[in-house]
């Protein structure tokens, strides 16, 4: 069997020919599915093992948001009564 004597290590079949190759083709897509993609800082990203725990972490900040959004929004509408009193 003989072998090219060049420095590419493809195989023949696996030539690609980028000429038609449409840069970008599958972001509309994507962004349009939601799919995001969030890069964290290296030491938050330590804090956490993987997605799943980063998931439940922030859906537990966001039960409890909703769970005092009312407090802050009753309290801040007392203040105001009283300074327009």
């Amino acid at each position: 069997m003989k072998t090219k004597n060049n420095n590419d290590d493809l195989r023949p079949e696996y030539d690609l020919d980028y000429s038609r190759a449409v840069r970008g083709k599958y972001c509309n897509r994507l962004l349009k599915e939601g799919a995001n993609v969030v890069v964290l800082e290296p030491d938050v990203a330590k804090a956490f093992g993987d997605s799943a725990t980063v998931n439940k972490a922030l859906r537990s900040l966001l039960d409890f948001s909703r769970s005092t959004h009312h407090l802050t929004k009753r309290s801040t509408i007392r203040n105001k009564k009283k300074v327009q009193r």
